[in-house]
Parts: structure tokens; C-alpha cells; sequence
């Protein structure tokens, strides 16, 4: 059985509707005993446990090897995909070069809301990312190791600076600067045999990526002094207690689960989605209430004049699903 496990909410499948017959040998009928703390009122008991992550065919390659950039066709979900299985995705040279051309591109296709969403995950379910190449590491001189680190803390912070909702599914481990990647996101996603932590006190080093700054502002700086300070791990349902994740699937793939939440914020309206982030960060940022009503009063003057409003409106009262077009349907007025 695959269960899934959130926060305030009902348990859920993942968004892929999977034919019998491609995927028969990832089949697997079975079912597991789930602590109710984890389950909404509506879960089912008895669902088939998928061990494949299903059919990704409606996304198009748009640029990386070691981390790829998939787009949808026409649903508004992209895709950031670590693929360097041999070294656990462990973040070398050519690794953060495809993640940076990855990002950049991905921000340009927010303009025209060709990405609405962006889920960052890895080519399998055993392993996020390891952290850093430590055999590039050793090979490196203390300038080297500098200025790689400034790269890799510049890159994460452009992925958190998306315009669009960004959303980590973390299977499997993700250590040191594959936590920090995953922190660099709005919403983190995990199986429940991931492992989290930042173990770089161990190495008497420190988080470099962002760790240090993230991480408390996540879940509070004495819960995080504990988890730098001693660089322990974090099992699936420890994380989820500590505020490192969002959700966890109890039985099954969280690439799945993201994707599901990925298609839900993708259906919201494509200026919306992007006035409410730019509000949320903006806004805890800001020093003062006056400042942070005034970020937000800034967001949602954006969001009144355009056609997606008066769609919702109408959708809403002819009982339909409404069609979403985006920053290019503005009201005519605004031109005259």
C-alpha cells in the first residue's frame, strides 16, 4: 500500500494514473500499518504499493546531463532532475554547471507561464544527494574550495528565488549540500527512507550553502544549533516532527506526492502563484508590520486587474473548472 502523510490534511495518492500492463512487475500488493498521526480521515487501506516513479513521458528535456530541466506540455509543472547515480549525485563541477543552466532557464519560462511550478528530485528514489564531491574536494586548493562553495551558495540561492512555487521530493539521502538544496526550496516532500542532515561539523567545516541561514528560519534556531552543531541525521518521521519536511510519504515514492501537490499549485492562477510567493517572502523579510502589510498590499494590486480574476468569478458561478491564461489576458483598460 502506498499511504501519504501531511500536514492538516487527508492522505493522498500521487498524481499519475498507471496502466496495469508497463508497469505490472512494479506492482506490488501489500498492506502497511500507518500510525493514524499521519493519516487524514479519507485514507483507504488497501492501495498498491508503485515502486516506479510512473510515466514521466509528458515532459520534454530541455537542457543539463548531470542535472536535467524536464518541461510539461501543457500542465505547468517543470522538473529539476539530479542524474549522477555513480557518485550518488554528489555535487561536483560539471553537476552545479548543469543545476545553474537549469535555473536560468527555468526563470526565463516563468514569464510567460510556461512553468508554473517546479519540482527538484532525483533520478531514483534510493538517493537525493550526497553533498559534495568530497574526491573533487581533495583536489581542490583553498581558493578552489572557495569559490566553488560561493558558486554552489549563489545557485541555490537563484532556485529559491524563483518566481513560481518550488517544491523538493527527497528520496533517500540527502546530506550537507543535498539538505541545503532541498532547504533552498518552498516545500520539501520525503519518503519515508530519507535521511536529512548537515554532518559538515564532522568534517570541521560548516554548512556553506545556505544551511546555516535556512535552516533556522525554517525550524527555529535552537533546533537547528542541535542539528548543525552535532551534525546528526534525521530519519523520514523525525524530519517531518522537526519542520525539515513538509509532508512524507509513509509507503512509497515522493517524487509521486510532489508531483500530485506540484499539479494542485499549478491549477491556481499563474499570476496569483507568483504575487503569493513574492507576498510571503517578501513580507517576512520585511523589519516591520507596516512593512509587511505594505508588501503584501503591493502583491495583490497585481492580481486585481487581470482577466483570471473575473474568470475564477465566473467559473465559480457557472460550476466550472476555470481556464487560467496568465499575465498576457490582462484587462484591456490597463493599456488605454
Amino acid at each position: 500500500m502506498m499511504a501519504m502523510a501531511r500536514r492538516g490534511g487527508a492522505a493522498t495518492l500521487g498524481c499519475w494514473t498507471l496502466s496495469a500492463a508497463p508497469f505490472a512487475s512494479a506492482l506490488a500488493f501489500s498492506v502497511v500499518k500507518v500510525p493514524r498521526r499521519f493519516l487524514g480521515s479519507s485514507s483507504k487501506s488497501a492501495i498498491p504499493k508503485v515502486k516506479a516513479c510512473g510515466d514521466l513521458s509528458t515532459y520534454d528535456l530541455v537542457c543539463g546531463q548531470e542535472a536535467k530541466l524536464w518541461v510539461g506540455r501543457d500542465h505547468g509543472v517543470a522538473r529539476i532532475e539530479l542524474d549522477r547515480m555513480q557518485s550518488r549525485n554528489a555535487l561536483g563541477h560539471n553537476m552545479l554547471t548543469d543545476l545553474e543552466h537549469c535555473v536560468v532557464k527555468a526563470s526565463e519560462l516563468t514569464i510567460d507561464h510556461t512553468i508554473r511550478c517546479v519540482v527538484v528530485h532525483s533520478c531514483t528514489e534510493s538517493v537525493f544527494c550526497a553533498g559534495a564531491d568530497l574526491k573533487e574536494r581533495r583536489a581542490m586548493g583553498e581558493d578552489e574550495v572557495v569559490a566553488f562553495v560561493k558558486r554552489l551558495r549563489a545557485s541555490f540561492l537563484a532556485l529559491q528565488r524563483l518566481p513560481v512555487p518550488t517544491i523538493a521530493a527527497v528520496g533517500g539521502v540527502a546530506l550537507g549540500g543535498g539538505f541545503e538544496l532541498a532547504l533552498s526550496c518552498d516545500l520539501r516532500v520525503g519518503s519515508d527512507g530519507c535521511v536529512l542532515g548537515l554532518p559538515e561539523t564532522r568534517l570541521a567545516i560548516i554548512p556553506g550553502a545556505g544551511g546555516t541561514q535556512r535552516l533556522p528560519h525554517l525550524i527555529g534556531v535552537p533546533k537547528a544549533k542541535d542539528l548543525i552543531y552535532t551534525g546528526r541525521t534525521l530519519k523520514a518521521y523525525e524530519a517531518y516532527e522537526f519542520g525539515c519536511l513538509d509532508r512524507y510519504v509513509v509507503q512509497g515514492g515522493a517524487l509521486e506526492e510532489a508531483l500530485s501537490l506540484a499539479n494542485t499549485i499549478a491549477g491556481g492562477g499563474p499570476v496569483a502563484l507568483q504575487a503569493a510567493k513574492e507576498a510571503v517572502d517578501g513580507g517576512f523579510a520585511a523589519a516591520t508590520w507596516e512593512g509587511k502589510m505594505a508588501v503584501e498590499e503591493e502583491c495583490y494590486a497585481r492580481v486585481v486587474p487581470t482577466e483570471d480574476r473575473l474568470e475564477a468569478l465566473a467559473a465559480f458561478s457557472e460550476k466550472r473548472k476555470p481556464n487560467f491564461k496568465g499575465a498576457e489576458a490582462r484587462l484591456a483598460y490597463l493599456v488605454v
